[in-house]
C-alpha cells in the first residue's frame, strides 16, 4: 500500500479514537457546572452526590482524552514532517496558546474538582468546576484555530523556497479569527455539549429501567434534555452557517457535500442518495428543488459552483463526502427529535413510564459520537488533496524518509495499544455506572448510626 494512504490512515484512526473522548468531557464539564450551581443554590445534598457521580465519569473521559491525544503530535514528526516544517510557526502559536490557557488552566484546578470536596469551601469548589469546564472548552477553541487554519488560511505570508518553504505569522488575530474559525469552533461545541448531555440520558434511561437510583436517573435526564435541545438546535444553527462559510472559502467541498458537478442556480438539495461520480449524477436520490441554492444565498437563483469549475486534480472524493455529509445531518435532526421527544412527555408528566423511549435514550449515546466523527470525516477528506488548503497537497507534507514497512509496524502497534486502552475505557465505564452515585440519605443514616 503507498505511504501516503498508510500515513492517512493511520492518523485518521489515531485522531477518530482520541475525537471519542474530549467531546464527552467538554459535554459533561456543561452538566457538573449546572448540578453543582443548583447545589449552592439549594443546599440540597442530593445535587452534591449528583455532581460526584459525574466528577469520576469526567476525570475518566479526561484522562482517556490526554493519553489518546500524545500520539498524534509525534505522528506530526514522523510521517508529516514536511507538513509540520511548513505550518511550525502557525501550529506552535496556537498549540502553545492551548497549554497556557487551556490545558494548565483545566489540569491545575482539576486536583481540586476530583479530590477537594472536603478540602476547600463550597463556592471555591464550585469555581473549580468552573475553571475546569471553561479550560476543556478553551482546549478546543486552539486545536479548532489551528485546524481551521489548515482550511482557510490567514494572517500569514511564506518564506523560503522549495521544501523549505514555511509559512510564517504576520497577524496573530488574523490567524485566529480566520475565515471558519469561529463557525467551526461553534459549530464543534455544540457537538461536544449533545454528546456528554446524551451520555447524560443514556445512563439516566439505563437506571429507570432497572429501577435503580430513581431520583438520580430523573433529575439528569430532566437537566441533560434541556441541554440537549438547545445544543441541538444551537447546532442546525451553526451548521448552516459553517456550510455558508463553505460555499464562500471552499466551493470544492461544498460541491462534494451536495455533489453538484456543474454550475448552476436553482440548485437541489438532496436528501439522500447515491454518487456516481464517472456519470456525474446521483442515483437513488431524492432531492429539494432549489433548497440548496437558498439556503446558501437566501435566494432560490443562488449560483452553486459545481466540480466541473475545478481542476480534477484539486477536487475531493464525492461521495464519501456526501454520504459523510448527509449521515451527520440525518442524526442531527434525530438528536433534535428525540430531545422533543424527551420534553414533550415530561411536559405531559409520564415520561417515565414511557419504557420504549427509555431504550432509545439508552442507545441514543451513539448517535452525537457518530455525527461527531461523520462531521470530521466531511471536514477533513472534503478538504482534499489539499493539506493546507490552496497552499500544500497532502502527498507533498508527507514524510520523505518514511517507509511503508515503519508506518505498518507503528500503525499495528498503536492500533494494539489503542484497542486496549478502550476495553479498559468501556470496563472502567461500565463499573462505574453500575456502582451507582451514591445514595445522600444513606450516608446520612450511617453517620447517625456511627454517632
Amino acid at each position: 500500500m503507498d505511504v501516503e494512504i498508510l500515513a492517512r490512515l493511520q492518523f485518521a484512526f489515531t485522531i477518530a479514537f482520541h475525537y471519542f473522548y474530549p467531546p464527552l468531557s467538554i459535554g459533561l464539564g456543561i452538566f457538573m457546572v449546572i448540578t453543582e450551581g443548583l447545589y449552592l443554590k439549594t443546599k440540597d445534598k442530593f445535587y452534591e452526590q449528583l455532581t460526584k457521580f459525574w466528577v469520576k465519569i469526567f476525570a475518566l473521559t479526561f484522562a482517556m482524552g490526554v493519553a489518546s491525544g500524545i500520539v498524534m503530535e509525534f505522528e506530526f514528526g514522523t510521517n508529516w514532517a514536511t507538513y509540520s516544517r511548513f505550518v511550525g510557526d502557525v501550529f506552535g502559536s496556537a498549540l502553545a496558546a492551548e497549554g497556557i490557557f487551556a490545558f494548565f488552566l483545566e489540569s491545575g484546578f482539576l486536583a481540586i474538582l476530583v479530590f477537594g470536596w472536603d478540602k476547600v469551601k463550597p463556592k471555591m469548589h464550585f469555581f473549580s468546576t468552573l475553571m475546569v469546564s471553561l479550560g476543556s472548552m478553551f482546549s478546543a477553541v486552539w486545536i479548532v484555530v489551528a485546524n481551521s487554519w489548515m482550511q482557510t488560511p490567514a494572517g500569514f505570508h511564506l518564506n523560503g523556497e522549495g521544501i523549505n518553504t514555511r509559512a510564517e505569522i504576520t497577524d496573530f488575530w488574523a490567524m485566529v479569527f480566520n475565515p471558519s474559525s469561529v463557525d467551526r469552533l461553534l459549530h464543534t461545541l455544540s457537538g461536544c455539549w449533545l454528546a456528554g448531555a446524551f451520555l447524560v440520558i443514556s445512563v439516566g434511561a439505563f437506571y429507570i429501567i432497572k429501577e435503580r437510583h430513581l431520583r438520580y436517573a430523573k433529575s439528569s435526564i430532566k437537566i441533560a434534555l434541556v441541554i440537549a435541545l438547545c445544543a441541538s438546535l444551537f447546532q442546525l444553527f451553526t451548521g448552516h452557517q459553517s456550510a455558508v462559510g463553505v460555499s464562500k472559502n471552499q466551493p470544492a467541498k461544498l460541491a462534494a457535500m451536495e455533489a453538484v458537478f456543474s454550475d448552476q442556480e436553482n440548485a437541489p438539495l438532496y436528501l439522500f442518495g447515491w454518487v456516481d461520480e464517472k456519470g456525474q449524477e446521483v442515483n437513488f436520490g431524492l432531492a429539494i428543488p432549489s433548497l440548496l441554492s437558498f439556503l446558501i444565498g437566501m435566494d432560490s437563483e443562488t449560483r452553486i459552483t459545481g466540480l466541473n469549475s475545478i481542476p480534477p486534480q484539486d477536487r475531493p472524493p464525492v461521495n464519501i463526502v456526501f454520504q459523510a455529509y448527509h449521515f451527520m445531518v440525518a442524526i442531527g435532526f434525530a438528536l433534535i427529535l428525540i430531545s422533543l421527544l424527551g420534553l414533550f412527555y415530561w411536559w405531559k408528566g409520564n415520561l417515565f413510564n414511557q419504557k420504549w423511549l427509555m431504550w432509545i435514550f439508552v442507545l441514543s449515546v451513539l448517535l452525537p459520537q457518530i455525527a461527531n466523527q461523520l462531521g470530521w470525516i466531511t471536514a477533513e477528506v472534503g478538504r482534499q488533496p489539499w493539506i493546507v488548503y490552496g497552499l500544500m497537497k497532502t502527498s507533498d507534507g508527507l514524510s520523505k524518509a518514511v517507509e511503508e514497512g515503519q508506518v505498518w509496524f507503528s500503525m499495528i502497534l498503536f492500533t494494539f495499544i489503542y484497542l486496549i486502552l478502550f476495553v479498559l475505557f468501556i470496563y472502567l465505564l461500565d463499573s462505574k455506572i453500575k456502582l451507582g452515585p451514591e445514595d445522600a440519605e444513606i450516608i446520612k443514616s450511617e453517620i447517625g448510626h456511627s454517632k
